[in-house]
């Protein structure tokens, strides 16, 4: 089963996205970036998931600690947050994001774009 880390502030997002993925793939839940860079350093994951605007390390400072770390170099990241800018989707891509899904979200839209981001 493939493993994915979901990085949110929010307890009720965390919740819901475990709800909807964890029938298919192994969830794994962080509260904010600095937790999920430490978690992903501790194990390997398929997909990493961040919303951008958390305390302690935002989404994008925690992609570009990902990105420089050898093991997730290539590693499907995809940011899930409400920002919808075209000036934060370039900034995304340029630390390193695979793709943007903005919230609020369709539950079978983001288990497609997973299902294609994974192969």
């Amino acid at each position: 089963m493939k493993k994915i880390l979901y990085v949110d502030d929010a307890h009720s997002l965390r919740q819901l996205i475990d709800m909807v993925l964890s029938k298919h793939y192994q969830i794994s839940l962080a509260e904010n970036g600095a937790v999920g860079l430490d978690m992903a350093q501790k194990s390997n994951f398929d997909l990493v998931i961040s919303d951008i605007n958390m305390p302690v390390m935002n989404g994008f400072e925690m992609l570009s600690s990902l990105r420089q770390l050898e093991e997730y170099k290539f590693t499907p990241i995809l940011m899930l947050t409400t920002e919808a800018s075209a000036e934060m989707k370039e900034r995304g891509k340029q630390s390193g994001a695979t793709g943007w899904i903005i919230k609020p979200f369709d539950p079978d839209k983001i288990l497609k774009v997973i299902e294609r981001v994974l192969g």
